[in-house]
């Protein structure tokens, strides 16, 4: 289930089902299975980013794009349940040939996993950024951005992503 916007200010918002194998032996999400979260994510988002904007997410997925770095800040554990979590995830950078993709990853409106009344409280398991570089598969080599492509990551663009200043 997704909730797909143009509006820059408002992020894109995938729900992502967690596996039961994706938690490890203190009982929570392991900390790799949050990249994975995100990749699933960016998959979603990619479908319904590229369709939207006839740029076709097949030639952005099929061609090339190359996750070039990763950052995450764990704020939360996040323990196993039915119930998805709420990926929410925006364009924080554009360049020549790559982009950035910040992320929160929280839980979806009307879910309370531990069954307390947060009141508004929004609970934050991570906040993360990865950085993709557009490439080129059948010469083997990174690519420039074509105009569809930046209209399309421009229309999802907003602020970086909201990590802790290190001290």
């Amino acid at each position: 289930m997704t909730d797909a916007t143009t509006d820059a200010h408002t992020p894109y918002a995938a729900h992502v089902a967690l596996r039961w194998s994706d938690m490890d032996a203190y009982a929570h999400i392991n900390n790799v299975q949050f990249l994975r979260l995100l990749e699933d994510a960016r998959v979603i988002a990619f479908r319904d980013w590229f369709d939207a904007s006839g740029a076709g997410d097949k030639s952005l997925l099929d061609e090339g794009v190359l996750v070039a770095r990763h950052e995450i800040e764990y704020r939360r554990p996040l323990g196993f349940r039915h119930a998805p979590v709420e990926i929410r995830m925006w364009v924080s950078r554009v360049g020549g040939a790559g982009f950035d993709v910040a992320y929160i990853v929280t839980d979806p409106e009307g879910i309370d996993p531990e069954g307390t009344e947060t009141r508004g409280a929004e609970v934050v398991y991570a906040v993360a950024e990865t950085e993709l570089a557009l490439y080129d598969f059948a010469s083997a080599s990174p690519r420039r951005m074509r105009p569809e492509e930046r209209a399309a990551l421009q229309a999802h663009r907003g602020g970086p992503a909201p990590f802790r200043r290190r001290r």
